[in-house]
């Protein structure tokens, strides 16, 4: 019992320590859970003191746990999907979906066979699972490297889709040998209408079960505390009543579960996307940590180049990086309306993932107890798909996106909630200093300042669900909420926290020093306050009426911070930094960053008062104009042409 425990703390820290290290870093998450496991595990091992030893550990309850985590995993990656997103790329994604499957399934089965050297049988099954795309792997990829919507959506949707459509692919390819291997003049189409139904029928129960939940839960009958254990019971249930089906025939029900749940648009699946992305990162790294340390080095001993067989498995790897997948994405979307550049790209990331590896494991034993022997490498050669894909594409994907022009803004931008004076006077600073920046307000009427002034703006609610499928949201790093509600900005700013990050959403007005103040709001709730002041809406549009304006200080080697205070008014207020990489760094009540060579500061300060000489000079300025004014009015008319 003991020892158990300790093998679940071990593969806790090193799979969210992993995460963690890829965060700091930017290294792609994967590649560090994989190689934690690899030394966890077999290169551990053979040094005489393995630390992690899941099999061992854990039993004939191995299997069955990797497998309800796969299913909690697809059911998240489906409460993702929403279908409005398909208007951008929905053409492309069923292309892909059908088209590219049967392309890939018999291109990688070829590619396999005739480079890998894998016999028939489980070259047909592996090509099948190689279909997946790693929802896993991709959406924090894309993320990182800030593509554009349409080949962010295209690559999202089909990791998604063709997840359990790999898996259905190699339980046809398995069921089908299983057939042959009892009877031998078993048919192709005595094993596929069997397997198409049931994959039909689990697909209608997860269904039935997601209308299930949505009818539940907003009428009462789960009481909110017991809404996300309910569903996630629910989820597991699901999962093995479709496998009892057929085999893997549950991944297909918890998918569509997940993406009828996401687009049902009942408000309690709101209340859950913060506990299921904590769930899924949790899974992520204990079954890629648990399944790396399972392996020994005799498993890793079929990669080796030295050898014959290690040599056509890194050909193979190739092939499928080179030839496969860029076949397979071409013939798919020949004749569409998908430009060709991301066409190209779209050809290229295909990383592979948990699935790949959960399924090749889990088909690997069975295999062999049909008498492949060649189902026993299938896992080893798994991870080198999944570690050649995810380090060729994760360390290129900026490189290429670069290249074909599909990647967005590179520099943070700023979203401003509200329309008032003082946001479009900073909205016009920041569009000066090339920062992207979007105003937000439901009124039109308060948007016309902004629409005059060219600014760019979005008119609409920004708490509404549709915001986020007709405003793309991520190139905005930093949020400002300054309407003239303090309770509206804070509700915005703790609904996007979670998704921006707490440290970069800020509003006008200052925070209680603490939470005995009953009279204001708490500051978990609130946004940091802008201004070391902590000045408020009412005070900065005072002051704007004042005279005050936004001014900007360029730092450098001979100009120093202290040299710029020392020009500015005392009463000057720092509200910002712009880092000469874009990135957005705020003054306000609870920190203050370093300015820099380099940086630029804006300041909001009152109207300067001007020297005698100044005001002479601006009254000679204003005399002559209005002289030129005079002699031009004194012209006489041209003659009109009759």
């Amino acid at each position: 019992m003991e020892s158990q425990a300790l093998v679940i703390a071990t593969i806790g820290v090193l799979g969210v320590g992993a995460q963690w290290v890829a965060w700091r870093t930017g290294w792609p998450a994967i590649v560090l859970m994989l190689a934690a496991g690899f030394l966890a595990g077999p290169v551990a091992g053979e040094l005489g003191f393995r630390l992690l030893d899941p099999e061992a550990a854990f039993g004939d309850l191995l299997e069955p746990a990797i497998g309800i985590g796969v299913a909690l995993i697809l059911f998240e990656g489906g409460l993702s999907l929403d279908l409005r997103e398909l208007k951008h790329s929905g053409k492309a994604v069923w292309r892909l979906a059908t088209i590219g499957v049967v392309i890939g399934w018999a291109l990688g089965a070829l590619a396999a066979s005739q480079i890998g050297g894998l016999a028939w049988p489980v070259a047909i099954l592996f090509g099948g699972i190689l279909i997946v795309t790693g929802p896993t792997v991709v959406i924090p990829l894309l993320r990182q490297a800030n593509v554009q919507t349409r080949p962010n959506s295209i690559l999202k949707w089909e990791g998604i889709v063709n997840d359990p459509t790999g898996a259905l692919c190699a339980v046809i390819a398995y069921e089908y040998f299983r057939r042959v291997a009892e009877s031998p003049n078993a048919s192709l189409f005595e094993v596929v209408p069997p397997l198409i139904i049931a994959a039909i029928l689990a697909g209608l129960v997860g269904y039935a079960a997601a209308r299930f939940v949505t009818y539940a839960f907003p009428r009462g009958a789960i009481p909110e505390y017991l809404k996300v254990p309910v569903l996630f019971i629910t989820v597991i249930f699901v999962f093995v009543l479709t496998n009892k089906i057929e085999h893997e025939a549950g991944l297909v029900a918890v998918t569509v579960m997940g993406v009828t749940l996401a687009n049902s648009g009942f408000s309690s699946l709101r209340s859950i996307h913060l506990f299921k992305e904590n769930v899924a990162v949790l899974l992520v790294s204990g079954i890629f940590i648990v399944l790396a340390s399972s392996l020994t080095i005799n498993d890793l001993a079929y990669l080796d180049p030295s050898t014959e067989v290690g040599l056509r498995f890194i050909l193979f790897v190739l092939a499928l990086l080179f030839i496969v997948r860029p076949l397979t994405v071409l013939i798919s979307l020949l004749g569409s309306d998908v430009p060709w550049n991301e066409r190209l790209f779209i050809a290229w990331i295909a990383p592979r993932g948990i699935v790949l590896v959960a399924i090749s494991g889990l088909f690997a034993l069975r295999l062999a107890d049909l008498g492949y022997s060649d189902g026993q490498v299938l896992t080893a050669l798994s991870f080198a798909v999944v570690v050649a894909t995810v380090v060729a594409h994760g360390f290129t994907i900026n490189i290429v996106a670069k290249w074909l022009d599909v990647k967005g803004t590179s520099r943070p931008g700023l979203l401003i909630v509200g329309s008032t004076p003082w946001t479009i006077a900073l909205a016009k600073e920041m569009q000066a200093l090339k920062t992207p920046v979007m105003i937000v307000d439901p009124s039109w009427q308060s948007l016309g300042p902004a629409r005059r002034e060219g600014l760019p703006f979005y008119h609409g609610e920004i708490l509404n669900e549709a915001t986020e499928h007709n405003l793309d949201l991520s190139p905005y790093q930093v949020l400002v909420a300054a309407t003239d509600n303090e309770a509206y900005n804070t509700l915005v700013c703790n609904e996007f926290a979670h998704e921006i990050g707490r440290d970069s959403v800020y509003q006008l007005g200052e925070s209680a020093d603490g939470d005995d103040d009953k009279h204001a709001l708490p500051p978990t709730l609130r946004g940091r306050a802008l201004f070391e002041s902590g000045f408020g809406v009412t005070d900065v549009l005072e002051r704007q009426q004042q005279g005050w304006v936004f001014r900007k200080t360029k730092l450098s080697d001979e100009f120093d911070f202290e040299k710029a205070q020392e020009k500015l008014p005392d009463s000057a207020n720092m509200l910002l930094l712009v880092r000469s990489t874009g990135t957005l760094r705020f003054f306000t009540h609870a920190a203050r960053p370093e300015p820099r060579a380099g940086d630029t500061i804006i300041t909001f300060t009152p109207p300067q008062l001007r020297t005698p000489e100044e005001q002479a000079a601006k009254r000679a300025a204003k005399e002559s104009g209005r002289a030129r004014d005079e002699q031009s009015q004194a012209k006489p008319p041209k003659p009109q042409a009759t």
